[in-house]
């Protein structure tokens, strides 16, 4: 064992869920050694990541719309009067959902 390459073990613990899913890939690449196929995704795989703050925002700003629209429709189905004021801030939230969709998209290219 003192003349082995690889002298180093890790280990750790996996569902049964989680072993047929290595195997499955495994038998796509063709491979029967599983530290081997480890090994390899451990060293060569890739972690993609993505940056959610702006559909993050953009989801906020449509719920406070959707607040907007449900308290204007209760106001105006009660008899009450719709407010030029809201629909304005209506507005506003809508052209800043706008911008925000367009910098997602140019951030996609």
């Amino acid at each position: 064992m003192a003349n082995r390459k690889r002298n180093i073990q890790v280990k750790f613990y996996v569902t049964a869920e989680e072993k047929e899913l290595m195997e499955q890939k495994m038998a796509q690449l063709k491979t029967k050694r599983i530290g081997a196929y480890l090994r390899k995704m451990a060293i060569d795989g890739y972690i993609i990541y993505g940056d959610t703050r702006d559909i993050k925002e953009m989801n906020k700003l449509l719920s406070a719309i959707g607040r907007n629209i449900n308290q204007i429709a209760k106001r105006v189905n009660a008899g009450g009067p719709s407010y030029q004021a809201d629909m304005e801030e209506i507005r506003e939230r809508l052209d800043q959902i706008w911008q925000l969709q367009r910098r997602i998209l140019l951030s996609q290219r």
